[in-house]
């Protein structure tokens, strides 16, 4: 356990009426946990918005791209790079380089997948194929260099070659709430502005289903991993990650609930041992006579003194909204970080 390190990101939030995300019915998600029914927001959803503000925090260079117009991709950045490629050149120099990289592109000049390049990533294979390199190794060797910051944090899988794959050093729990809910149904009504006095009724009838909650987030970062592939630039990537999870919001039927909240309660620790997801603390769901949130944060901290006395080892360091504000965390955060991996280089 020398050489690990982990920032464990403990979040409760209270969510408005709200569906911020869907399953294949519309019906907001939902799981049975502790024998009762919990909203849920998948990680998957958390994730995405988490990309989007890393676009908004960190600069072009630092962020990937995920997309399965890969060739339109390419021939972009070759323009970027040497302004004097016609599209017709540029275009087969992008499928030959994608070719030797062997990533397969289908007739319409796309991927059969979506392929996750950095902006390094693309860069080098561009270059290789306006300076006419036909090595194959080289083209597949840029695609395992250079990730991004999210490409780092969230890693990358290739099928059809698993030598591309990238292990992700952050891990996303699903979101659930601390305490059983019943979604609800909001019927609503639509008036045609045209109609006239004599005629009656809407124009449009309709539902929506919906559910309030406090919800209980998890995230951890395997700080050790991810210096492997971003060197200095690791405590930039964690502070973005605890910044991101923090303030991010899926945005299902935003329009229609204006739900952007952001948490009541941020508890982030770092450890040494193992990460330590504390979702026990409500496998009794919340009774909420007085409101879910007060007693969720005093379960949670009764919770986690409980686990800290029998199995883990108390983090190494604590940090908790309220005792300072989120800038401060994130400072500090960063910080810490940098101060415990210029340590462990000096052992």
């Amino acid at each position: 356990m020398k050489n690990n390190l982990y920032l464990d990101i403990h979040v409760l939030q209270n969510v408005p009426p709200s569906c911020i995300n869907r399953d294949d019915t519309g019906s907001p998600k939902t799981a049975k946990y502790g024998g009762v029914v919990r909203a849920r927001v998948s990680s998957q959803s958390w994730k995405h918005e988490m990309r989007k503000m890393f676009r908004e925090i960190l600069s072009k260079e630092e962020v990937g791209i995920r997309t399965k117009k890969v060739v339109q991709m390419l021939v972009d950045v070759m323009k970027e790079i040497d302004g004097n490629i016609g599209d017709e050149e540029a275009d087969k120099l992008a499928l030959n380089a994608l070719g030797n990289a062997g990533i397969k592109i289908d007739k319409d000049g796309a991927s059969p997948v979506l392929m996750f390049f950095s902006a390094a990533q693309a860069r080098a294979l561009a270059n290789l194929a306006i300076n006419g390199s036909k090595d194959k190794k080289e083209y597949q060797n840029v695609l395992k260099e250079s990730p991004s910051i999210d490409m780092a944090l969230f890693g990358r899988m290739v099928a059809a070659d698993p030598s591309l794959n990238f292990d992700a050093a952050a891990q996303v729990a699903h979101a659930i709430s601390t305490h059983a809910v019943h979604n609800e149904y909001d019927y609503f009504t639509a008036v045609d502005d045209l109609n006239q006095d004599e005629e009656s009724g809407a124009g449009h009838l309709g539902t929506v289903e919906f559910n309030s909650s406090t919800l209980y987030r998890y995230a951890t970062v395997n700080i050790a991993e991810l210096q492997k592939h971003l060197g200095l630039q690791t405590d930039i990537a964690v502070k973005c990650f605890v910044q991101a999870f923090i303030k991010s919001m899926p945005t299902g039927k935003q329009n229609t609930f204006a739900n952007r909240t952001l948490p009541d309660y941020v508890y982030v620790a770092l450890r040494t041992d193992q990460p330590v997801n504390l979702v026990g603390a409500f496998e009794k769901p919340v009774s909420g006579k007085n409101g879910y949130l007060e007693e969720s944060e005093n379960k949670f901290k009764e919770y986690a003194a409980s686990i800290y006395k029998k199995f883990a080892c108390m983090p190494e360091k604590i940090w908790e909204l309220g005792e300072k504000d989120i800038i401060q965390i994130l400072e500090e955060v960063k910080a810490t970080v940098k101060e415990k991996l210029s340590e462990r280089e000096g052992e």
